[in-house]
């Protein structure tokens, strides 16, 4: 048998038809169709559901900069604190505050980098 010439042959068929064949060759082989798709729909599913988009940040100060007492006056700001505690917090590489809501982890990042320090959102 020609396997190109078969295909071909499918090509050429109308719906009604292909459905005809996928019938037969079901009924004479005793196999399903529908099988290999619901398995490859249940093998995706876990992927989709694995891909949540992160939406709490912690808010990492990289640096201080040149302006420590700007950056002390907005972690002040950030962390509702006093002076002492937010002096405490200029330490590079400390975490200034955790499990921040995405858009206000960006809008503290962005104080601080206008206040001369560099900030990250992990």
């Amino acid at each position: 048998m020609d396997i190109q010439k078969f295909i071909e042959e499918v090509k050429g068929l109308t719906v009604v038809e292909l459905n005809e064949l996928v019938k037969a060759l079901e009924e004479e082989f005793g196999v399903s169709a529908a099988a290999p798709v619901a398995v490859a729909g249940a093998a995706a599913a876990p992927a989709a559901a694995e891909v949540e988009e992160k939406t709490e940040f912690n808010l990492v100060l990289k640096a201080v900069g040149g302006n420590k007492i700007g950056v002390i006056k907005v972690i002040k700001e950030i962390l509702g604190c006093g002076l002492v505690e937010a002096k405490a917090a200029t330490v590079d590489g400390k975490v200034i505050k955790e499990a921040m809501p995405k858009a206000d982890a960006e809008a503290a990042a962005a104080k601080l980098k206008d206040a001369g320090a560099t900030a990250e959102l992990v």
